[in-house]
């Protein structure tokens, strides 16, 4: 079997980096009609996962190109809860939002799916922190069509990295993000940008900048948290677990609950790993995440040896990519609420007006007690 699997990584050209893990012999000499795959170590059920990637991605990757190009917003929209589709509040675009900490390769994915989805080959669309931007540039949010498609269904918002050290400035924005929604080239400005910005101010703001403001803003449908695992892999050996710590409670967040769905999982930098440790840093991070090592998961490597976008070269790389933005979608669909008709408008108005009145109230009797206990000592 292994003459076989050797065979085809020939003919169609694929890096396998996971058929040299030690298991690899023992995963492909399992059988598939097995039953119950619980008894199976996490290490094969990884093995097995990607070998599933292999499989289908020769032929499956274009299916699913197919279906992202004819995507439109609230087509894997199914009847829930007695709603009619024509009562749902589904946006005329799905946002998928990327968020992670800093050099995870958030920028890096835009461009592979530039490249996948949009077969834009090695232009680069999105300017990594590795490369010239520098100052201002970092601060903005950007959208991408990475379908390159006038009439596409979905885009992808590359974020600004997060600090580990500052997780509760983190969580603050990305509720931000969630509650009001997101707009291109919103500027994320946080504490001790003044600095950054002062070194900058010999360089002349793009117009587009300046008028940020004119965007649509868009509501977040979709979250994919993107994960250096080398990086967390590396902390971990040296017994630091702030990197992985981080990661849980940004993943946890209740703020990106959808559906009950966790995100979307995407491991980046693996390919700085060995094979043992690449799967191992998987592992140690599902388990800490408390989450399936095989189901939204998905690992990618975004730049190749030479600092350019991924291409067609690596077909299971293009496949795993597309599926989850294909799985973001499915999320997406089964997350949208029923539109707000008079009533829940008149009922929302109601309210904010009951609060108003009690927080006034509430500040009248603190003005009063203070004066009152004030002639109480006069008196």
């Amino acid at each position: 079997m292994n003459d076989q699997l050797e065979e085809n990584d020939t003919g169609s050209a694929v890096h396998c980096w996971w058929r040299s893990a030690a298991k690899f012999d023992e995963s492909a000499r399992m059988k598939p009609e097995i039953a119950n795959l619980s008894n199976i170590s996490p290490t094969l059920r990884v093995l097995r996962e990607l070998e599933r990637l292999a499989l289908v991605a020769p032929e499956g990757l274009e299916e699913l190109r197919h279906k992202l190009f004819a995507y439109r917003s609230g087509d894997f929209w199914l009847p829930t809860g007695g709603v009619k589709k024509e009562d749902t509040d589904i946006p005329p675009v799905i946002t998928v939002l990327l968020v992670g900490f800093q050099n995870a390769g958030k920028s890096s994915l835009v461009n592979l799916m530039y490249s996948v989805l949009g077969r834009s080959g090695l232009i680069p669309f999105s300017q990594t922190s590795s490369g010239t931007a520098s100052g201002y540039k970092a601060l903005y949010m950007e959208e991408h069509n990475v379908l390159r498609s006038m009439r596409n269904g979905f885009c992808v918002f590359d974020t600004r990295g997060f600090h580990y050290e500052r997780l509760a400035e983190s969580n603050e924005e990305l509720s931000k993000w969630m509650n009001r929604g997101v707009h291109h080239n919103q500027l994320c400005l946080r504490s001790g940008d003044n600095i950054l910005l002062s070194k900058d101010e010999e360089i002349e703001i793009p117009l587009s900048r300046l008028l940020a403001s004119k965007y649509v803003k868009r509501r977040v449908n979709c979250v994919m948290m993107v994960a250096n695992v080398a990086e967390i892999h590396k902390a971990l050996r040296a017994s630091d677990m702030n990197p992985l710590e981080a990661l849980n409670q940004l993943f946890h967040s209740p703020i990106l609950r959808n559906c009950n769905d966790n995100p979307i999982l995407i491991l980046t930098h693996g390919d700085k790993l060995s094979t043992e440790d690449r799967i191992d840093g998987r592992l140690k991070i599902c388990e800490h995440l408390g989450i399936s090592e095989t189901t939204g998961v998905y690992d990618t490597m975004c730049l190749t040896d030479y600092g350019f976008a991924t291409d067609e070269f690596d077909p299971v790389t293009a496949y795993a990519l597309t599926e989850a933005v294909y799985r973001g979608l499915l999320m997406s669909d089964r997350g949208h609420l029923p539109k707000k008709n008079l009533l829940d408008r008149a009922l929302l108005v109601l309210s904010w007006f009951v609060c108003s009145v009690g927080a006034f109230f509430a500040f009248l009797a603190r003005i009063l007690f203070k004066l009152g206990r004030r002639d109480k000592l006069k008196l």
